[in-house]
Order: structure tokens, then sequence, then C-alpha cells
């Protein structure tokens, strides 16, 4: 950190740190509202720590304060080994949740590393034939979804009764979905959307507070929760990186770095 504002609190010049920015990011220096912000754990390196922020963030406020998974539940994790998948994978285990986590084939054996329990290959498996099998029919209690309208009727059917689906993305594109609204009212499902760039800023203090009061300190230690690194490229290279990420070849995050 190379300078502090007068209203920052918490926080010296000199501290390492890392957080969420609404925006700027690709820079050598960047602005970042204090609140935003959390210190980063001695024994990361800034890689490691540039890996943690948006996606444990984002996935601890879906999962667990949204999605209030707890330990004995059950959740379905889709596209795992991405960056907030694979945060969402190390979350639920670290919690006593029962994992089941989508991936493609090539992923499969790292997503059960991070600790899923029942790996699905998305393309050659039906994912709520698997949970439907694996859960004797009751479902799970919790789905996270970066999907959308291609997984949602299924998303659905993968449900217990009272269990929640919280959107996350729509990589498979928006669309309109259609639902039995019977089966919202006996089942007493929950669907719920969430973005963070759309909340107010109030709530994204919110939601860096509650993942660094529950979370953060198990960055050190035994039990280590892990900041996934796919790559790194420098950031004359940043066309290289989105290549790489719309190629879907990625697991975890990648990163620009400025040295």
């Amino acid at each position: 950190m190379l300078e502090v504002g007068a209203s920052a609190e918490g926080y010296k010049v000199g501290d390492r740190v890392m957080g969420v920015v609404g925006g700027g990011a690709y820079a050598e220096l960047a602005r970042i509202d204090w609140r935003m912000a959390m210190p980063i754990p001695a024994q990361l390196d800034y890689v490691h720590a540039a890996a943690i922020p948006e996606v444990f963030v984002t996935a601890h406020e879906a999962m667990m304060h949204l999605g209030r998974l707890k330990q004995g539940d059950s959740v379905l994790i889709h596209a795992a080994a991405g960056g907030v998948g694979s945060a969402a994978v190390q979350l639920a285990y670290a919690t006593g949740a029962t994992v089941f986590a989508t991936a493609e084939a090539s992923k499969l054996e790292r997503v059960v590393q991070l600790g899923a329990d029942h790996a699905i290959d998305y393309r050659t498996q039906d994912f709520a034939a698997v949970v439907a099998q694996k859960t004797e029919g009751r479902g799970v209690d919790v789905v996270i979804d970066f999907v959308g309208e291609p997984y949602f009727a299924r998303n659905i059917a993968s449900l217990a009764h009272g269990g929640r689906l919280v959107q996350v993305g729509i990589l498979g594109g928006g669309g309109q979905v259609s639902v039995d609204l019977e089966t919202i009212l006996y089942r007493h499902i929950q669907i719920i959307g969430t973005v963070m760039k759309s909340r107010a800023q109030a709530e994204k203090h919110a939601m860096v507070r509650r993942f660094r009061e529950h979370w953060l300190n198990r960055f050190t230690g035994g039990r280590r929760l892990e900041p996934v690194v796919d790559s790194t490229y420098p950031l004359a290279r940043a066309a290289d990186a989105h290549r790489r990420m719309e190629s879907a070849v990625n697991v975890g995050k990648i990163i620009l770095t400025t040295s």
C-alpha cells in the first residue's frame, strides 16, 4: 500500500492488502475502498492473494449467506473448476457439506482434490440423474449455478424439499425459463439471484466483511483454504490471458502481474 486516505481505518502505508475494486484493476496502481480491502495472510505472495478476494467473497455470499449451506447439507456446484466454483467447492468441504460438482472430464481430478465428493462430467453425464441416484431421490439442499437457462429445469429437479437455487451467472445465456409454480410452492423451493457489481456499496462492504470474519484466517495454518491459480500473464499480455479464459481450459484464476 503506497498511500492511505484520511478516512481509511485499520491500514497504514506499507501494509500488504488485497481486495475487490469497482473497475480499473488492470493497472500498476489502483485505488480501493478500504472497506473492500483485506490484509494478505502472511505466508501468501501477491499472485496467490490476487486469486482470493472476488471469487471467495462471491462464493461465500452465494452459498453460505444466501444459500444458507450448513454442516450436513448437500450442494451441487456447477463450473466447479472455475474461479468462483473452485472456491465454492473448498468452502462447502470446509463446512462439512456433501459436494456434487460439475466440470469437464479433464478437470474432475482437480475438483476432487479441492473437496468434491461426487465429480460429474457435464458433457457425458446428466447431473440431475447423478444427484437423484446418489441422494436416493432426495436431491440437494443448495444449487450454485453460473450457466443459466440450459441448466434451469434440471437444477430445480435436483433440489430437495426446501432447497435453494442461487443463480450467480448466465454463462449459457439468459433466455427465458419456465417453471411449474406448484413445484415451487409445494416443495418450498427458493430461487435467488445475485450479482456483486449491481449491489449498493454498503452491501458490498458487508459481503467482504462476512467473508473476512468467517474465512480469512483459514488461508494460514492447518486445514488451509487454497487460492487456485491457473496461470499468470504480464499486464502487457492481457489479451493472451483473455484468450486462455475464453478457451475454458483454465482451472482456477488467471492472474495478471505487473513485474
